[in-house]
């Protein structure tokens, strides 16, 4: 059976596992997750669910019901279930059936997730270039060549700059797109505003910080300069735009929709953009960002400590979408991400703990499960671990968390810090290519190590798995 076919066969069954078509209310997907609103949550088999190939896990959470199939195979399974004819989720359709499940938080930071998943993938290609020229413009790696530092040509270093910094110098462009998709706006216009707030009339916003220019003040006592890495103001101006331009599209007679609506919602998004939002929420995003750079400089490695053991909880949360816009920040503004190799440690735990029922286990199906799983934790994606096994047993989740708290506290020690984002532990190596390498990876080991003796000793033995057989009948 052809790849496609199986994935058709897939969807097929998924759909008939959750109470048929009829059941589904809305779908669509996030980069590791199928996302389901249903009508009637007792329709679905929960077994039949978890028995289908490719599938990594399965639950409820904030009113949705999420299959987790991983990185690329959601995207391919998601098409298959658009091309059984089924319609995804509308923005509109999205946002109404979001409001009725979650806290507001839980709404907020979804909607946040929605945004800045669909931008992860250039930012790993960012950090990746960013690792690529690091390892390249090292004294040790050119002396392998026969070259110093200084051989290196201007035009070479030129064309890497080209690679390292496009994105985050129009990131307020990629931002703007996609917060007006989201919001059911038209998203070349949120393209345009964005790249309006760096438009190189205005201030640069890295030479306004390092003093070689000076901003711009508007009406006496407005400054006013380019975004250039900023995510908030571009966030809000996308937020507000798309909402007044489906305003305007509800009032303006069709003649002439397509002449002022875009004139319209252009000139005032940008005049509200350049004075009000962006000196707001620039100075916000100054402040969030100092709270994050305080925590993480905190001595003892305590931030190492607190973010390494908690930060799986947060994924279960599935609230953990709000560190990729600190990650974007620390990138932005310090040009180095503590935050990936603390976050790093706590993935890399939990896949040892699944590694370590995988192993200990006589259960064929348990093993079948948890090997697998605990491989895709260690290239960077830990829900199938945490949720087809470790808190389905608990005890290993707990000895993940304390594994991820030590390893953590290691990495805040070493002052560990990642050329980019978005990828972790195996391919996670490729944002450490210097000095900084062997540290890398004797934080993971170590966090592993703790994590697979604490649940080998203690965390499981194949009495948990008839325990949960008896609770289930």
């Amino acid at each position: 059976m052809s790849m496609a076919a199986n994935n058709r066969e897939i969807a097929k069954q998924v759909v008939e596992a959750i109470g048929g078509r009829e059941n589904i209310a809305s779908f669509a997907h996030c980069a590791t997750r199928l996302r389901i609103m249903v009508h009637d949550q007792q329709k679905i088999d929960q077994k039949k669910v978890e028995n289908i190939d490719k599938v990594k896990g399965a639950f409820f959470n904030s009113g949705q019901y999420q299959i987790i199939f991983g990185t690329g195979t959601v995207n391919q399974i998601f098409e298959e279930v658009e091309n059984l004819g089924l319609e995804s989720t509308s923005k509109e359709e999205l946002k109404s059936e979001a409001k009725k499940s979650g806290n507001a938080l839980q709404r907020a930071i979804r909607t946040f997730g929605d945004v800045f998943v669909p931008i992860i993938p250039v930012l790993v290609a960012t950090g990746l270039f960013m690792g690529l020229r690091g390892l390249l413009t090292q004294e040790t790696v050119l002396a392998w060549f026969g070259m110093a530092p200084d051989d290196i040509s201007a035009n070479f270093l030129m064309f890497t700059q080209v690679l390292t910094d496009t994105a985050f110098a129009f990131l307020p462009a990629l931002v703007a797109w996609s917060t007006f998709r989201v919001f059911g706006g038209s998203p070349v216009l949120g393209i345009v505003l964005g790249l309006m707030l760096v438009n190189p009339a205005l201030p640069n916003a890295y030479s306004v910080a390092n003093g070689s220019e000076e901003a711009l003040i508007m009406f006496g006592f407005i400054p006013v300069v380019g975004y250039q890495g900023s995510v908030l103001p571009a966030f809000f101006m996308g937020l507000l735009g798309a909402k007044f331009e489906r305003y305007l599209r509800k009032r303006i007679p069709e003649a002439i929709d397509l002449i002022v609506t875009p004139f319209v919602t252009l000139l005032v998004m940008i005049i509200l953009g350049l004075f009000a939002i962006g000196p707001i929420f620039h100075s916000l995003e100054d402040v969030i960002l100092s709270a994050v750079t305080y925590l993480l400089d905190l001595p003892f490695g305590i931030a190492g400590l607190l973010i390494g053991f908690f930060n799986q909880i947060i994924v279960v949360t599935g609230v953990h979408h709000i560190f990729n816009f600190l990650e974007i920040q620390l990138l932005e503004q310090t040009g180095s991400n503590p935050f990936n190799a603390i976050v790093t440690s706590a993935m890399a735990a939990q896949g040892a703990a699944c590694l370590a029922v995988g192993m200990k286990t006589k259960n064929k199906k348990l093993k079948a499960l948890s090997l697998p799983s605990s491989f895709s934790a260690f290239l960077g994606i830990s829900e199938p671990a945490i949720f087809g096994v470790n808190l389905r047993y608990v005890k290993p989740f707990i000895m993940g968390l304390i594994g991820g708290g030590i390893g953590g506290f290691m990495a805040s020690i070493f002052h560990l810090k990642a050329t980019g984002m978005a990828i972790t532990v195996i391919p996670g190596t490729l944002l450490y290519l210097n000095s900084q390498l062997p540290l890398y990876i004797l934080c993971n080991l170590t966090a592993m190590a703790i994590t697979f003796v604490l649940t080998w000793m203690f965390g499981f033995n194949d009495k948990m798995l008839d325990d949960l057989k008896t609770e289930a009948k």
